[in-house]
């Protein structure tokens, strides 16, 4: 009695909401559809985005090294996401490691939308492992047995429903863009941009959905948008630091300006709503790449890579139109137009000095 006297105390509460609060189970927006996702975003470009990028490096040199450590890279994708999702669940090792047969599965049973399909089941995997260990004197065969079993089983199960879903709701976007190119140029760079900004991953989103092709090209514009936006607009503010930490590192980093002031975030959304439909109306932009790819923005210049590679691999040779497409949606009209939107936003005393200086 002591004992659980003592474990009662030190988690503060008895019951379930005890052992769940013992077993760091939190069950939250936070922690799975920002954490796990942020996180599952990082295991994808660590392994498929990664090999993706040095299996076009070997096309382009006729190097095999780099296709073949390219195909070992993709070949890891599922693995990769569920223990990068394990890790900001924070998961002991056993199910840590256990994780990557979970991932593997549920990747493989989810298809073209496995991404999403990773997500869910390796969080409640995650979960049930988590809840199991260290609890019997044999945890070296209960927690990964647990892990494994439930993981793979829903992973049969389920995975294929989830991966389905998925393509359906992409497959929508993608058909929608392609029929409305003018409007949904305009609703999927904005939406896409905004969720890049925000706390969660616009990547692991994309990923998810499988949004390449046109839809892929308007969201990859207003990711651009946000990035090269902010960094341009917060440039008396922050200076080359700002512009590089922005437009090559993250917009995320002007949240805390954003939630201070939120009329901050209007340039970088007006300017993503005209790129989106200049990438699809006048540039038929298409981001054929990795579809996380679409997500990235100019961080790391993953996006514009992810634009190369999609042509290298259809077998198209890019020309003027398709370069200035690239460099004009990516880079020069999004600064361009946020630092035109930034001079009339401060003449009207909308922006003032300071509004986005980063910490």
């Amino acid at each position: 009695m002591a004992r659980a006297g003592g474990q009662v105390a030190k988690g503060g509460q008895g019951g379930f909401r005890g052992f769940l609060s013992r077993k760091d189970i939190e069950v939250s927006f936070q922690r799975y559809a920002i954490d796990a996702m942020s996180a599952m975003a990082q295991g994808l470009f660590a392994s498929l985005l990664m090999g993706t990028i040095l299996n076009t490096i070997g096309s382009l040199t006729g190097v095999s090294f780099f296709n073949d450590i390219g195909a070992f890279a993709q070949a890891a994708t599922g693995a990769a996401m569920a223990v990068a999702i394990g890790y900001a669940l924070k998961s002991p090792g056993l199910v840590l490691f256990s994780l990557a047969a979970v991932g593997y599965a549920s990747n493989t049973a989810g298809g073209a939308g496995g991404p999403l399909a990773v997500l869910v089941i390796a969080v409640i995997a995650a979960e049930f492992g988590k809840a199991v260990h260290g609890e019997t004197k044999v945890d070296i065969l209960v927690t990964p047995g647990v892990t494994i079993l439930v993981g793979c089983g829903l992973a049969m199960a389920i995975g294929p429903w989830i991966g389905a879903l998925a393509s359906a709701v992409g497959g929508f976007i993608m058909w929608a863009t392609e029929l409305q190119p003018l409007w949904m140029g305009i609703i999927v760079s904005v939406v896409v941009g905004i969720a890049l900004t925000l706390p969660i991953s616009s990547a692991a989103i994309c990923a998810a959905l499988g949004l390449t092709g046109l839809a892929g090209g308007a969201a990859l514009a207003g990711c651009c948008a946000q990035m090269v936006g902010f960094a341009v607009l917060s440039f008396r503010d922050n200076g080359w630091g700002g512009v590089v930490s922005q437009g090559l590192g993250t917009s995320m980093l002007q949240m805390g300006n954003i939630m201070r002031k939120p009329v901050v975030w209007v340039v970088p959304i007006l300017v993503s709503a005209i790129t989106g439909p200049v990438a699809t109306c006048l540039f038929h932009m298409e981001q054929n790449g990795a579809a996380i790819a679409s997500g990235m923005g100019t961080c790391g210049l993953v996006g514009p890579i992810g634009l190369y590679t999609g042509w290298v691999s259809g077998g198209a040779v890019p020309g003027v139109a398709e370069w200035l497409g690239m460099i004009l949606v990516c880079f020069v009209l999004p600064a361009v137009l946020a630092w035109a939107f930034g001079i009339l936003f401060r003449r009207l005393g909308i922006i003032r000095e300071g509004d986005l200086k980063l910490d």
